[in-house]
């Protein structure tokens, strides 16, 4: 891929709200509140329910309160990380487009979104379900309907932003936020948009959490090199600004860091039935690949940012992966582990984790290894459950 420029973030997690506060509890090693209380949804028919939400989330305090009738959860905490990232790059201030250079088209119209959600629309088809079987097909909210499509999330983050560029929605469940990198690389290229904010974004709900335990997915404690910690379903959205490094140093656009490889490869399930399936080896393929396109040895990654989570198995097969691919001891961290599981927003998640890492240094979410020095390349890392993966290669800005 060619070389991409991250110039701003907007996150909303567990873990806080807005790149400074995310960096700041990162730096402090900071674990999402996984208690007994949930405010998703009604937990108190579950036994020990779990969760990393985006605790007192409140989008009206980042969006006024006009208009958020419509929204559900997954849009309200999408617009409020598109519209942090929109001026956490200085294309936004106080509300308003940055004026473009003259002779230039307004920034609305070069603008664009690339988002990844793996199960964004399964809240509102259940309750449209539970309606129309409990009661009568008739009673069904028209207003909820629009919910029940998996773009609809990103349709209101352009819709409340005045995005006039492309509007692209990714489902590949866990690997959906950094297959989103790949796609907005392609569209950046062809000259689709001159700034696109990619990333992913998902919302804890009652069916989602059911559906994990009915599969028996639950996630369980992780130990490794003094890491000691619980994983959980999580939620939230992360988006990144990208875009040309020449579009970055003609806006003065202070560069955070920029993407420079990538890889995706998949695995087909031993037994055709399987409904979850590790593949370490299509995620050692795929680390290959993100290292040749980002035209680097092994040993040049400084971090591994990796999507374990908690869930043994996939956490077995992904450490497994990364040795593999770069051999003894890499220095691996896994952010989830304080952030939840975030699905279609794990892979935005990691990269946001990664430019902090590549910022301020370790924290204390390190599984594997030791740092063997200033952490300038990191190397994220994601593992689906249907037998995929992808790779993504980060560095810090160039000087």
């Amino acid at each position: 891929m060619t070389p991409r420029a991250v110039t701003g973030v907007g996150v909303v997690s567990a873990l806080g709200v807005g790149r400074e506060a995310f960096f700041a509890a990162l730096r402090a090693g900071t674990r999402a509140s996984q208690n007994a209380h949930v405010e998703s949804f009604d937990a108190s028919k579950y036994e020990s329910p779990r969760v990393a939400e985006v605790r007192d989330f409140d989008a009206a305090q980042y969006l006024g309160v006009r208009g958020m009738r419509t929204l559900d959860r997954l849009s309200k905490l999408l617009v409020v990380a598109a519209r942090q990232c929109l001026h956490d790059t200085g294309l936004k201030q106080a509300g308003e487009w940055a004026a473009p250079a003259e002779g230039d088209t307004p920034w609305g119209a070069r603008v664009g979104l690339v988002v990844s959600n793996a199960y964004g629309s399964l809240e509102a088809i259940t309750e449209l379900d539970r309606v129309a079987l409990l009661e009568d097909r008739r009673y069904i909210n028209p207003s909820r309907f629009p919910l029940t499509v998996s773009n609809t999330a990103a349709g209101y983050a352009s819709i409340w932003e005045d995005l006039r560029a492309l509007n692209v929605s990714v489902s590949d469940g866990n690997c959906g936020a950094l297959d989103a990198v790949a796609c907005a690389d392609m569209l950046l290229g062809g000259g689709r948009a001159d700034v696109l904010l990619v990333g992913g974004a998902e919302a804890m709900s009652e069916p989602l959490f059911v559906a994990f335990r009915r599969f028996g997915a639950d996630f369980g404690p992780f130990e490794a090199d003094g890491t000691s910690a619980s994983g959980c379903l999580g939620e939230g959205a992360a988006l990144v600004a990208l875009e040309t490094p020449e579009v970055a140093r003609a806006r003065a656009a202070p560069v955070l860091a920029e993407i420079i490889g990538y890889g995706t490869s998949f695995a087909p399930p031993s037994h055709p039935g399987s409904l979850l399936c590790a593949a370490p080896e299509a995620l050692t393929q795929a680390i290959h690949d993100a290292l040749l396109d980002a035209d680097l040895p092994k040993g040049a990654v400084d971090v591994v940012v990796s999507g374990v989570s908690g869930m043994r198995a996939f956490d077995r097969a992904e450490l497994a992966a990364i040795e593999a691919a770069l051999g003894d001891a890499p220095f691996v961290v896994a952010p989830k582990l304080a952030l939840g599981e975030t699905l279609g927003a794990g892979g935005a998640m990691g990269i946001v984790s990664a430019l902090a890492y590549l910022r301020h240094g370790a924290s204390d979410y390190r599984v594997r290894g030791e740092p063997r020095g200033p952490l300038r390349t990191a190397l994220v890392t994601s593992m689906g459950y249907y037998g995929n993966a992808s790779a993504l290669v980060i560095r810090c800005a160039s000087g």
